[in-house]
């Protein structure tokens, strides 16, 4: 999601409030919306630093809907206008030839929206339009819509008789820990910094005794649950430690969610999917009412990402 100036989002009484506007358009197996699945018709368009895009990123790559889905990246820094597609040739995207994402948002019925021009997003690329940025919806629709595409060994992230345990796992992450992070960076007042501060710890502290003595969030697989959380640990000390503030400690100082992360790293190539270069350069150079010199620092060291995580024991892959 596009986020630059910490003012717009923030309450009177300081604390952080995230725009919760999405297009709520969906693209199914049935088309009711008027977006039927389809192989090769729509592009998933991303930023590697955002960890909203990246929940879709992951979920994309587990479920082998590469060849059916493409996949557009922006670069890691946008302007005040939208994300844009500096990484490839001439700055335009090769499929939907556009330079900015903000065109295809504008090439919408009635134009922009209220949500903002937001990663992830799926485009029609018969159109040259956003169907949806519903960042929550996108992927839960990949694994429940798009499963005659999917690929044989693909996980069932978000079985049926898991489902409410995984929402109400997942809800509590994002409040305390997903969006949690963004409440301690964007603080209006030392009041909500606190506030949102001791609710983050306090998370992290209960997920890390409740992944001591298990594999995954919950029960004994892969879930969205895991592919949510994910993000924000894998981000947490490059950007959230030292630039928004969350600095207790960091994920290498949290032995079990340290091995945890690894664990998906590894075991499931999550690694695969990271660019730390690309979120550091997000966060340190767009935010520049937290980092007012656009500086961008050279570490952390993420040479551990490899270390052996020892969670083997605990459960099958």
């Amino acid at each position: 999601m596009a986020e630059t100036k910490a003012g717009s989002y923030v309450a009177q009484d300081g604390s952080y409030e995230r725009k919760t506007r999405y297009i709520e358009t969906r693209i199914t197996r049935d088309g009711e919306d008027g977006f039927a699945v389809e192989p090769g018709r729509y592009r998933l368009v991303v930023s590697r630093a955002c960890p909203w895009a990246h929940r879709a990123i992951l979920t994309r790559m587990l479920l082998g809907l590469d060849d059916v889905l493409s996949m557009g990246v922006c670069g890691p820094v946008h302007d005040q206008d939208s994300w844009t597609f500096d990484l490839d040739p001439g700055g335009v995207d090769p499929v939907l030839g556009i330079p900015k994402l903000k065109d295809a948002y504008d090439a919408r019925p009635g134009g922009m929206t209220e949500s903002g021009v937001t990663v992830p997003a799926i485009v029609d690329t018969t159109t040259g339009q956003v169907v949806t940025n519903d960042f929550h919806q996108i992927v839960k629709d990949l694994v429940t819509e798009w499963t005659d595409h999917q690929g044989a060994t693909a996980p069932d992230l978000w079985p049926e008789d898991l489902r409410v345990e995984i929402e109400k796992m997942s809800d509590l992450n994002y409040r305390e820990v997903n969006n949690g992070v963004y409440r301690c960076g964007f603080a209006g007042s030392q009041e909500a910094y606190d506030d949102a501060y001791d609710r983050l710890f306090a998370r992290l502290a209960v997920l890390e005794e409740h992944l001591a003595s298990r594999r995954y969030l919950v029960g004994d697989q892969l879930t969205l649950a895991d592919v949510r959380l994910w993000p924000t640990l894998v981000r947490f000390d490059a950007a959230y430690h030292g630039h928004f503030k969350c600095n207790l400690r960091k994920l290498t100082e949290m032995p079990v969610l340290w091995a945890y992360a690894r664990d998906l790293w590894q075991t499931w190539d999550f690694g695969s999917t990271v660019d730390l270069e690309h979120v550091k350069a997000h966060y340190y150079a767009t935010h520049l009412d937290i980092n007012p010199t656009g500086i961008v620092p050279k570490g952390p060291d993420t040479s551990g990402w490899e270390e052996p995580h020892g969670r083997d024991s605990l459960g099958p892959r």
